[in-house]
This record gives C-alpha cells, structure tokens and sequence, in this order.
C-alpha cells in the first residue's frame, strides 16, 4: 500500500511558526509559516539539529467538530492521528536526504521533485499527504460567513458548470466516483475551471504551474468512515454545509495572480 496508516500514533509536534511570504502561501495554501529549528534530532536520526515539518494548526476547533459533516471525534482522529502521522512519517523519510533542512514551505518542491523517483516513493506519499489534508483542512468552516460562493465564483460557476448547483452535482459525481483513495479537486487551470479526481496521494501540483488548486475534498475511507461508515454519497453531500468559499475565493485570487506575472 502507498502509504499505510500505522495502528500506533505520535502525539503532535508543535513548533513556533513564523509568517510566509504570500507567493509561498499561495503555493501551498497553507496558513503556515517557516519551520522552526528543531533543537534536537528526532530520534535515530545522524545529526544533532535539523528542520522539521510541523503540523498545521487548524482554523477551528478540534473539539467542536464541523457538524454535520465531521463529528469531533472523527476530526480528532483524521487531524491528530492521520494528518500527524504523515507528517511525523515524512520527517523520518527525509532525514539524511537531500530535503533533510526543508520545511513546511518546500513541500510544493518536495513533491514535484520526489513524484517521478521511485526510490522516493515513500517521501513522496507522505509530503503529499500533509499538503493535501492541510489544503482540505483550511477549504472547511463552520462558519456561516464563509457559506457562501462570492459573486465572481458564482458566475464562473454559470459559465462553466451552468450554475452552482450543477457544479455541486458534478463535484460530488466526481467524488462518490473515486475507486479506493483519493481526493477530488476543483483547479483553476490557465483560466478554466475543472473538476478532476486523484489517486491515493496524487495532486494537482503535478500537473503544471498553470494549475491552481482551489478546493478538494478527502475521500480516503479514514476521511468519512467513523461518521458514515461506508455511505460516501452521504459524507460527499454533507461536505457541503462547512465549504469554505472565502478560502477557494482566495485560491482564485492566487491563480489570477500567476497568471499576470
């Protein structure tokens, strides 16, 4: 399997965090800032001092849960434990490595340059993994401010998809569509919005600078299955009600922004 979940978890590494340059932000997606330096190794580890990734804080309480869509004990568990565990695992992947002194902000580059080596499958796997949960992760809210599509999505949404509620069909099609893991993803590619599927760790950073990710949603089964057990059409409908349209309006943004430089 690509990258299975251990039965055992660390407890989260928290580190200090600085801010991130916007163009790094929006690569990422990821309300992060620099890796701090660890003071010591982590364990097994040749060197006495090195970066390390750290998990994103989220943008809402873990125990208060994103009802309907995700109860707080299926959030714990899919934040604390899976998310964690990706990043603890990419840490040890890494070390001795040429990404060894890389941070959070590298993970764009980890990935791209990781994806084509199968010798680096494993660090693959896992930065891909921590990017992709942190960029569902900060797409959710549950707040009723962010419920709702800005004028400007909601008329690329007429355009492209014939309204909102056509592109909600498509994108949930999409997503109770996806055979075993993976993720479904609405991008901004050169200019035209497209809804595609990945597998397992896949994202659309492989696919070109020209692609911009604007939201995505984890259908893994560890994503719905404590809530929903296996009634994905259920957790995808439900994913609805905690969109955060601020977040993939921001994302536009981003896409706009390279598009001009």
């Amino acid at each position: 399997l690509p990258d299975r979940i251990p039965t055992s978890y660390p407890s989260p590494r928290r580190t200090e965090l600085t801010e991130l340059d916007h163009d790094m932000l929006a690569r990422t997606a990821l309300r992060l800032g620099k890796t701090a330096q660890a003071a010591t190794a982590l364990p097994g580890a040749s060197v006495s001092k090195r970066t390390l990734f750290t998990l994103p804080p989220l943008p809402y309480a873990v125990e208060k849960g994103l009802a309907p869509a995700i109860s707080p004990k299926a959030l714990d568990i899919h934040y604390n434990r899976h998310h964690n565990t990706y990043v603890q695992n990419l840490n040890r992947f890494v070390a001795g490595t040429e990404f060894e002194h890389f941070g959070n902000a590298n993970l764009p580059e980890i990935i791209q340059k990781s994806a084509a080596n199968p010798d680096m499958r494993p660090i693959f796997n896992n930065a891909a993994q921590v990017y992709n949960h942190s960029f569902f992760f900060d797409g959710l809210s549950p707040s009723v401010a962010h419920a709702h599509p800005s004028k400007e999505l909601s008329d690329l949404f007429d355009s492209y998809f014939d309204g909102l509620s056509k592109f909600k069909q498509q994108f949930t099609g999409n997503a109770i569509a996806v055979f075993g893991s993976g993720w479904t993803w609405l991008v901004d590619d050169d200019g035209d919005l497209k809804i595609i599927n990945t597998s397992n760790a896949d994202n659309p950073l492989l696919k070109g600078d020209k692609v911009t990710p604007l939201l995505t949603l984890d259908v893994w089964e560890h994503s719905y299955y404590l809530d929903f057990q296996n009634k994905r059409p259920e957790y995808v409908e439900n994913f609805w009600n905690v969109v955060n349209w601020e977040f993939v309006a921001a994302n536009l943004e981003i896409a706009k922004s390279k598009r001009n430089q």
